[in-house]
């Protein structure tokens, strides 16, 4: 099923619309430049708030229902090759919409666009940040922060797990396991993740011989999609040139790992942030974690954009820049070289399988990490722990209560409750 059939894919235009209404239908899709993609996908890029599946709305309805310059075909294909692959749902479909435009360099230049308002928002943030980091405003504010990124990542574990699980009671099964051992150990095993695909596999689709010659006969050949997709060495290019230095060299590897093995929505990105950033490499304490996610889900576009407000915490802009080249350049590539392949096997089997047990593995780790992060936290004093509880659940009766609010307001209000309640 279809994340459009599984959510409502057409949510009412918030406040800086988009854009206006198009033409009426027309027979084929509208031919535009480049230009005007690149202009709209920047514009969604400073407004798309909502969450993934918001985003998508918002271009399914502009690009597909009003301006007609994509059909509709085309698109719920990049949304399916968007549900198999790893990566941030609404990057991928934008990547996508670009390649069908012009190719690589049409879905690195969307990207670009898309990326960059967050992008910009993020840096300037992680800046003031850093300089400031350790006035009683700021920290009070931060603290205030804390308990609603909380109760959000909750909500956003509940909601993953009714996308990902539903009735299934093996994926049930899996994200239970996975959760355990998340909480047993304290981290977050990216081999349970994959093994988890794998397992499904043969549980649920065990492949038989030469089951994926059949569709591979009628895509291209592979070797033809890379000779084709000029655009294809600019990520891995930038990424090699800025990884000069040791600590830069481990953090380029490690956000290309993390880009290349997230399953689910933006946020489902934390288990492997958490279990590298913080509990391996011990790049940023748990209160920088957590505000890392903050700045995540007070900006628009993609979630994974906390990737830049870590790496800039790590080795400044530099690091920004190489953390956000890293986490998207898997993503891009699976988009430009095997994507009409995947639009082929999207139905198969042992794929839907593999992605199942992947997602349900991913479930769970987030689980984890909500678990992990309150205990790291540390907090002391009956007040101080009722208080963070509190705040963590109103916020979730919130979201619940009113679908259409922005996580953003309740993130400015508490950041100006803790404010407010500096010590």
């Amino acid at each position: 099923m279809s994340v459009a059939d599984r959510e409502s894919t057409s949510p009412q235009r918030p406040a800086g619309e988009v854009d206006g209404a198009g033409p009426p239908a027309a027979a084929a899709p509208t031919e535009v430049s480049l230009k005007r993609y690149l202009r709209y996908f920047l514009r969604l890029g400073a407004v798309g708030w909502g969450g993934p599946i918001a985003v998508v709305g918002y271009m399914q309805r502009d690009l597909v229902e009003r301006q007609r310059w994509i059909s509709e075909r085309d698109f719920l294909n990049g949304v399916a090759i968007a549900q198999i692959l790893p990566g941030p749902l609404a990057a991928q479909v934008a990547m996508w919409v670009g390649y069908l435009k012009r190719g690589a360099l049409g879905a690195l230049a969307v990207a670009a666009a898309f990326i960059a308002p967050s992008f910009l928002f993020v840096m300037a943030v992680a800046g003031f940040y850093v300089h400031y980091s350790g006035l009683p405003l700021l920290i009070s504010m931060f603290e205030g922060i804390m308990p609603v990124v909380m109760g959000i990542m909750t909500l956003t574990c509940y909601k993953l797990l009714r996308f990902t699980d539903g009735r299934d009671r093996r994926a049930w099964a899996i994200s239970a396991v996975v959760f355990a051992v998340s909480v047993a150990t304290d981290s977050e095993p990216i081999y349970l993740i994959l093994g988890a695909g794998v397992l499904m596999i043969f549980v649920d689709a065990r492949p038989s011989a030469g089951w994926w010659r059949q569709p591979l006969r009628r895509a291209p050949r592979l070797e033809e999609s890379v000779s084709r997709t000029p655009g294809l060495a600019a990520p891995v290019l930038g990424l090699g040139g800025l990884a000069a230095g040791g600590k830069l060299v481990s953090l380029g590897l490690f956000f290309l790992k993390a880009g290349a093995v997230t399953f689910g929505f933006g946020l489902a990105i934390l288990p492997v942030l958490k279990s590298g950033a913080l509990d391996h490499y011990h790049w940023v304490t748990s209160g920088q974690f957590f505000d890392a996610v903050a700045i995540g889900l007070a900006t628009p576009g993609p979630a994974v954009i906390s990737a830049t407000f870590i790496g800039y915490l790590v080795a400044g802009p530099v690091g920004a820049i190489l953390a956000t080249v890293a986490v998207f350049t898997p993503v891009y590539l699976a988009i430009v070289i095997p994507g009409r392949w995947f639009v082929r096997i999207r139905d198969n089997r042992q794929v839907k399988a593999f992605v199942l047990g992947a997602t349900a593995a991913t479930a769970g780790a987030l689980l984890g990490v909500v678990i992990g992060l309150v205990r790291d936290l540390q907090l002391h004093g009956l007040r101080t722990e009722i208080g963070f509880g509190v705040m963590a659940v109103v916020t979730v009766v919130l979201l619940l209560r009113f679908k259409k609010l922005n996580e953003l307001y309740l993130i400015v209000a508490a950041g100006g409750f803790g404010i407010l309640t500096i010590r």
